[in-house]
């Protein structure tokens, strides 16, 4: 269940990203360590740009265990899966219908992204991340394709705490631009 953002969860969420985060409606997953692991965002930022990111996953830990994922053969595997198998198929068409319910649930009409959502739902796979992103804020059994990739990044979160070290690594790299 998504909870509205804090300042802390934007002050963390910026040193997540390296940039002030954009238009975030909500936190839809933390991490076990407590921090911000997938935002909600608007789906029409605030400079009027159509946004069909809903889910996106801010944890640099998670991130880079997915980005390894991409560089598999994963997403091929998955996308001749999905022109083979009818039933996996209409899972994953489920998957981007659940998607397109919770960023219209905000009300925020945005024509331009009426029947589209993210990580390439509902017939192809095109960003794990997006995948993954929807699987942890929507819960097991939402996303088959974002539950097979959730599970091969397992642990994703033992690497210690994203806030603290990214922290450190700004304030070094601060510090040696003096």
């Amino acid at each position: 269940m998504s909870k509205s953002a804090n300042e802390s969860d934007l002050h963390a969420i910026e040193i997540q990203l390296g940039r002030a985060p954009r238009d975030i409606h909500a936190i839809a997953f933390r991490c076990p360590c407590g921090n911000p692991a997938v935002v909600e965002t608007q789906p029409r930022l605030s400079d009027g740009t159509p946004f069909p990111t809903f889910y996106y996953a801010t944890c640099p830990n998670l991130t880079a265990r997915i980005s390894t994922l991409e560089n598999s053969s994963l997403m091929s595997d998955m996308n001749e899966r999905l022109a083979n198998d009818a039933e996996l198929l209409g899972n994953y068409h489920a998957a981007h219908d659940d998607y397109l319910a919770a960023r219209s649930a905000l009300g925020i009409a945005v024509p331009e992204l009426a029947d589209t959502s993210a990580g390439g739902m509902p017939d192809r796979v095109k960003c794990l991340h997006a995948l993954v992103a929807h699987s942890l804020a929507a819960g097991p059994g939402v996303n088959p394709l974002g539950d097979e990739a959730l599970a091969q990044v397992d642990g994703w979160w033992q690497n210690g705490d994203c806030i603290s070290r990214r922290a450190e690594q700004r304030s070094e790299r601060e510090e040696s631009s003096k």
